[in-house]
């Protein structure tokens, strides 16, 4: 029988996911994951498995955590609900000073080298899903006549992700929460529903 673990497997994983936000999948070297984590490379390999075993689970955790606010606004009654609470939401996290500026999904793993493809395509691949689910919603409000004729839901879906990225990469640039409130105002008036 094994040594029972001397750590938060949740805190450790918190920790890990600050380290790939601040510094993205390749800047993270396993010397500043052990020591964000307080754990040894022995532990970190038993629990977690490789780096980019880590980083799935990060991103994994990342979703039910800091992003949860997505499952929220999807189950909006109304199409315009949708899109205000995602952009709304979009705000309150990036504004969250408790989190890294930006966003882990455009930071961690954006830009990969040789060697970091598989993680790289996990990113886009998480990032598509999103946009899967949005576009599936849209559909959802034009099947209930909740989206004028002339609008594409899936143009439409695409377009509040560009925002809310756009937001992230703003954020990411130190963007006040005032100058993203303001440009979402912008976004919310110009918006076909």
């Amino acid at each position: 029988m094994g040594r029972p673990r001397e750590f938060s497997e949740a805190d450790a994983l918190d920790a890990a996911m600050r380290v790939f936000w601040e510094k993205g999948y390749e800047g993270a070297s396993l010397d500043d994951l052990t020591r964000a984590m307080k754990i040894n490379r022995s532990s970190l390999y038993s629990s977690f498995g490789d780096k980019e075993s880590l980083f799935r689970r990060v991103v994994d955790r990342y979703g039910q955590g800091p992003m949860s606010f997505l499952r929220e606004a999807l189950n909006q009654r109304r199409a315009r609900a949708v899109i205000e609470t995602l952009l709304r939401g979009t705000l309150t996290f990036l504004s969250d000073s408790t989190h890294p500026k930006g966003c882990l999904t455009l930071q961690g793993g954006l830009t990969c080298g040789t060697g970091s493809e598989r993680v790289k395509q996990m990113m886009i691949d998480w990032r598509e899903s999103g946009l899967a689910q949005l576009q599936k919603r849209m559909q959802q409000a034009r099947l209930e006549r909740d989206l004028p004729k002339n609008v594409d839901p899936a143009s439409l879906a695409r377009y509040v992700f560009i925002l809310m990225n756009g937001l992230g990469v703003q954020a990411a640039n130190g963007a006040s929460a005032a100058e993203m409130k303001a440009a979402i105002d912008v976004a919310l008036k110009s918006m076909p529903v």
